[in-house]
């Protein structure tokens, strides 16, 4: 069997291609010339590299090519300009599947990582009632916009690709950078939170998110679309409780929580900041937007139902593996 994995070289994309290789599939990793191979060493890998800005010349790059499972994972979650947003996770997708029915491949199934950025602020006036995929979806995030678009054209090509839609919410684990952050400032005693209102967050450990784009590949209905977690809901201050817990450290963690009004203000001067300089800012319209959302519960019943997706690794579990990693590699 083989196997297409779109950004190979991403944080969840190489966990994909090491479980592909675990079990057995003939594994293709899809990589820019300029992509970093640090995590991509096994001799059994197999890579090609496609223009995804080009339909045209994807179907070319394609052409000879036959994969039995495509698993779409390159995408951006921060850019310097908001049209980046959809020219990689909108435009990339649309060109992606359009080659691949250019070319009359038959694949088995098509697994698109989206986000539950998709579906954004649905429920703030109904706090603490988990998001449902049958509401319906406000982005409020050019990132969760670009990713809905994404997913609608993937559901317009109906019958003609055989395809299943992962939402992940936030996803860490050793590798990731975001959440890194968090753990950096924990070592260093200072804890960061925005807005005084109860805040529920949820995570999903990247092990959790790779098994279910496996249960995915064997899921026989066409066209799902589901929200993954790891079943909890937790407070930011969790979070870092167990980062602090295991680092051993003893003494305070100084908690500073911003209103939500100075964090808009701080939010876009750096976005102004970062336009003008044409740096990539950590801080910015959008990312004020996922920091001041209250309620990110969602219902991860359908995919325990279809998938057969039972998440193993709860909070705790991740963040010491997590942790431990960023120790052995010297991040912290």
């Amino acid at each position: 069997m083989t196997i297409l994995i779109t950004g190979a070289s991403g944080f969840i994309g190489s966990f994909i291609v090491a479980e592909a290789l675990r079990r057995g599939f003939e594994t293709w990793a899809a990589v820019r010339a300029t992509s970093s191979r640090k995590y991509l060493k096994d001799k059994r890998i197999r890579f090609i590299e496609l223009d995804l800005s080009n339909e045209e010349k994807l179907a070319e790059q394609l052409s000879g090519h036959t994969f039995d499972y495509v698993v779409h994972a390159a995408g951006a979650t921060k850019c310097r300009r908001k049209e980046d947003f959809y020219r990689v996770n909108f435009e990339g997708t649309k060109n992606l599947v359009s080659a691949l029915l250019r070319t009359k491949m038959k694949v088995k199934k098509f697994v698109f990582l989206s986000s539950l950025s998709v579906f954004g602020a649905v429920r703030e006036d109904e706090p603490f009632v988990p998001i449902s995929p049958s509401d319906t979806p406000r982005p409020n995030t050019h990132y969760g916009k670009s990713k809905l678009l994404a997913e609608q054209f993937l559901m317009s090509v109906g019958g003609s690709l055989n395809y299943t839609i992962l939402r992940p919410t936030g996803v860490y684990g050793p590798r990731e950078k975001d959440y890194f952050m968090m753990v950096k400032s924990v070592a260093q005693r200072m804890d960061f939170a925005v807005g005084f209102s109860r805040q529920l967050l949820t995570f999903v450990y990247v092990d959790d998110v790779v098994a279910a784009v496996f249960l995915a590949l064997d899921c026989l209905k066409s066209g799902g679309a589901y929200f993954l977690s790891d079943g909890q809901s937790y407070e930011s201050k969790d979070f870092s409780r167990l980062v602090k817990q295991t680092l051993g450290m003893r003494g305070p963690v100084i908690r500073i929580v911003l209103p939500v009004c100075i964090m808009r203000i701080i939010c876009l001067l750096c976005g102004f900041f970062g336009r003008i300089t044409g740096r990539m800012t950590a801080l910015n319209k959008d990312k004020f937007n996922i920091l001041s959302q209250r309620n990110w519960l969602c219902d991860i019943s359908p995919a325990e139902h279809d998938l057969g997706y039972h998440p193993q690794v709860q909070l705790a579990e991740g963040v010491r593996r997590a942790v431990e990693w960023y120790k052995r590699e010297g991040w912290i």
